[in-house]
């Protein structure tokens, strides 16, 4: 939780993730009927410009001052449908039973905060809300295309499966994308990726 470092990264590189949306997370967003969509961690707003485009009212948070300057400069005419918040994932209060899908793309946290954060996640899902969520795993650790050096703070098959065990898991499992998301995410890489849906 260092917003300050975030300031400096986005500021001195901007796009440090891209301007597309992950693709995980888009090629589920197309084919879920619009509604309301939370992204947590969203930096610069690639994927919450792409779902507004597509029809979604956006929810969206990040510790940096300066992600959510870009973010609302790129999404333009969409920023009427953009609620775009500065809150510390460790501390958020997510409101419940208030979103249509949920999106965690690359939010990797220490494990005392990481899983009272899946339950707040939980609860802020509508019944039938989707969640989208994409990290990286284990063996991402002597990559080069990103992600935390803290083994504790990548995914695991298990340990995602524990941590949304009241949600249906519509897909769980590894994936060896080749990222291109910005100088932030370049390269081959080792990720997990989960659909789960509020039941």
């Amino acid at each position: 939780m260092n917003p300050e470092f975030w300031n400096q990264k986005f500021s001195e590189q901007p796009d440090f993730y891209g301007s597309e949306p992950n693709d995980w997370l888009k090629e589920n967003v197309d084919i879920l009927p619009p509604g309301r969509l939370l992204l947590a961690g969203e930096g610069e707003g690639r994927n919450a410009l792409y779902a507004l485009k597509n029809g979604w009212k956006v929810q969206a948070f990040d510790q940096s001052e300066v992600a959510r300057t870009h973010a609302v400069e790129a999404a333009g005419k969409w920023a009427e449908f953009l609620d775009y918040r500065i809150e510390n994932l460790a501390e958020v209060e997510l409101e419940q039973e208030a979103f249509d899908a949920v999106g965690l793309i690359y939010i990797h946290l220490p494990p005392s905060i990481r899983q009272a954060f899946h339950k707040k996640v939980v609860n802020a899902l509508k019944p039938g809300g989707k969640l989208i969520l994409e990290g990286f795993e284990p063996r991402q650790l002597p990559m080069t295309s990103g992600g935390p050096k803290d083994e504790s703070m990548l995914f695991t098959l298990e340990q995602i499966a524990l941590d949304f065990e009241d949600l249906k898991l519509l897909h769980l499992g590894y994936a060896q994308p080749t990222l291109k998301e910005g100088p932030g995410h370049r390269g081959p890489a080792f990720v997990l990726r989960l659909l789960a849906e509020r039941v």
